[in-house]
């Protein structure tokens, strides 16, 4: 049965996705078909508190509150009408860091988020003691830290969660996570679809003579896989979400899961051999592999899919902040001669004219360290552009540059896999803000992966689109599809997107272009030692 916009959002039939992103809280309203219909965003910045990346409580309410009361406005100014009911909600958030809460549900300390990197020494003897590596943002990084430190409020902990798990927890009551999301707190085992036994009783060993009153599985949430029931949005938990009193409770929700589960979903990614790269604030690789490494490397990520299956990820925390920062200094210049231009016009010219730069950047570097990079051993950033009298300065370049720096990162921990354990990939899809405009990141991406790269139509939906999708599976799945066949058949019906495949020349110019980057990171960390 197809439903028209209207009647589908009346009769209750409409599902919501919201999904916190570290700009932009995002809401995407889809129909049965899985089609978007209306959409609603709040934009935010997490703030350096203390030395620490952090988002406020509030800040997280009132983004979440505005953010759906953006998405009712774009209701009822395209369909006249106000959501009452919803057959399905998903959250999903920013994946690791650390949300720590006592026996009266307050926050023990300030949200640290996964941009974090003080986690170094609990980084190192976690991945040490489980012979798996354990990134300095992922959540048992951040609780051991806190051990470590000899934090006065670990004594006293009673719940940690992601921020995905925190604002689920509080719409439905349940302490819940989906297995993606879970896998970057500690490592899951995708045959037992829960935390792995094995580590999770190491840890528990390790902080025995601390004496405290729990054990990991103790204050972790339960893990869930996509297509199980996550519980119902409470009557207090739809007060929190729509401040307007016309959402009714009852409602299920999906595991809340991250944003890289999220993103698998949107491309149609969970299935081995595919794989996604997401390239927004921060970007990161997905390849859903066939079989496990040969060994543990610390730039590479052990995850899973929504559904369970093992994930090699490289994760990089810097991607399109420093070209937003340049592109700003273009604005401004354009309103001090008058000629203002439209922002999305601005992007397309700066990125348009990047595919006439030359293959190797004209010798010209950017570094996008606006915070810390661990893959490239740099645990704080300093934005930098590096060239000599004789390289070719020109604006082509110039943005060429700046494109190749935002997945410069992403190319070295990729090239591990692609290169050294021989990974093979059949199609790799791109989505989020790198992709929007013109076909410029998507030509970049592919060089630097010598690789054809897919862009779908829905690229700028993003996580928000993603996770109403795995709640569309929840909801909308009577013949239960496996998640891969669920997407392939009611949501992508063979649909690849389009695709650029790299030129010789191309992937050429950007191994030119790395090799350069890598001899030049000594002049990163020198600015970084510096303090300056």
């Amino acid at each position: 049965m197809i439903f028209d916009e209207k009647t589908t959002i009346d009769s209750g039939k409409a599902i919501l996705g919201i999904e916190f992103g570290s700009t932009r809280i995002k809401a995407v309203l889809i129909d049965p078909q899985n089609r978007p219909i209306a959409q609603g965003s709040h934009s935010w910045e997490n703030q350096l508190v203390d030395g620490l990346w952090t988002y406020s409580l509030d800040a997280i309410w009132d983004g979440l509150r505005d953010c759906y009361a953006d998405l009712l406005k774009d209701v009822r100014e395209k369909y006249n009408t106000v959501i009452e009911n919803l057959a399905g909600i998903g959250i999903s958030a920013m994946m690791h860091g650390y949300m720590a809460f006592n026996d009266k549900d307050d926050l023990l300390v300030p949200f640290r988020t996964w941009r974090n990197t003080n986690t170094g020494q609990a980084a190192a003897e976690l991945s040490k003691l489980f012979v798996y590596n354990i990134p300095l943002r992922w959540s048992i990084s951040h609780l051991y830290q806190c051990i470590l430190n000899g934090d006065e409020h670990v004594k006293d902990i009673k719940f940690q969660t992601t921020l995905a798990g925190y604002i689920h927890w509080k719409l439905t009551g349940e302490k819940v996570i989906g297995i993606g999301d879970a896998s970057g707190m500690i490592p899951v085992d995708s045959d037992t679809k829960t935390y792995n036994a094995g580590m999770v009783s190491k840890f528990d060993e390790l902080i025995a003579p601390n004496g405290y009153g729990w054990k990991l599985l103790d204050i972790f949430p339960k893990v869930l896989v996509a297509g199980e029931n996550a519980g119902c949005l409470t009557a207090e938990g739809a007060r929190l979400l729509d401040v307007s009193g016309h959402l009714k409770a009852g409602i299920p929700l999906c595991p809340p899961e991250g944003d890289a589960g999220t993103g698998m979903a949107a491309t149609n990614a969970v299935k081995k051999r595919t794989g996604n790269v997401s390239a927004g604030t921060s970007s990161f690789s997905m390849i859903v592999l066939e079989k496990e490494l040969s060994k543990p490397y610390e730039v590479i990520d052990m995850v899973t899919t929504p559904d369970g299956s093992p994930v090699a990820m490289v994760h990089c925390n810097n991607c399109t902040s420093e070209i937003n920062a340049w592109v700003n200094i273009f604005r401004e210049f354009l309103a001090l001669i008058r000629e203002p231009v439209d922002n999305n016009k601005l992007y397309s010219a700066l990125f348009g004219v990047a595919n006439d730069g030359q293959p190797d950047c004209g010798g010209l570097l950017a570094y996008n360290y606006v915070s810390g990079e661990p893959v490239a051993g740099l645990v704080d950033g300093r934005p930098l552009f590096v060239r000599s009298a004789t390289d070719k300065f020109n604006l082509a370049n110039f943005m060429r540059s700046q494109l190749y720096a935002s997945i410069a990162v992403l190319k070295i921990g990729n090239d591990i896999l692609l290169k050294q354990e021989n990974v093979k990939v059949d199609r790799i899809t791109g989505h989020g803000g790198l992709f929007k405009s013109t076909n410029a990141g998507q030509k970049v991406l592919a060089a630097a992966l010598n690789s054809p790269i897919s862009v779908m139509k829905t690229a700028g939906e993003g996580g928000a689109w993603g996770i109403a999708l795995l709640t569309s599976f929840l909801v909308n799945n009577p013949d239960r599809l496996s998640l891969a066949d669920f997407l392939d058949k009611n949501v992508f019906a063979g649909d690849a997107g389009t695709e650029i495949a790299p030129s010789f020349a191309e992937v050429e110019g950007f191994n030119s272009y790395i090799e350069m980057y890598k001899q030049g990171l000594a002049i990163e960390h020198c600015a970084v030692d510096s303090k300056k």
